[in-house]
């Protein structure tokens, strides 16, 4: 799992069957320090979640078993929205 910031969305008429009614949103990866993490990642949404807001994400074949077809074209897959977060910042390394 990893934690992710949502950036923006994405719409594809054409796609593979196996993602026809399912909501894809663009999530930038965060450090947990609130920094980002590497190269945004397309993710569907399965709880209802929206642009700006901070989020659990799964990805391989656990995004497939979360959108109860574990022979979809997912690899990422949100799972929560995050409220709250702290980190005891003298516990991270540098």
């Amino acid at each position: 799992m990893w934690v992710g910031k949502i950036i923006g969305t994405l719409v594809a008429t054409a796609k593979d069957d196996s993602l026809v009614g399912s909501k894809l949103l663009i999530v930038q990866p965060m450090a947990l320090g609130s920094q980002p993490a590497g190269a945004p990642v397309v993710a569907v949404d399965t709880i209802g979640s929206g642009t700006g807001e901070t989020v659990l994400v799964v990805s391989g074949s656990s995004a497939r078993q979360v959108t109860g077809n574990p022979r979809s074209a997912v690899d990422a897959a949100i799972v929560g929205i995050i409220d709250t977060m702290e980190i005891d910042k003298s516990l991270l390394e540098e």
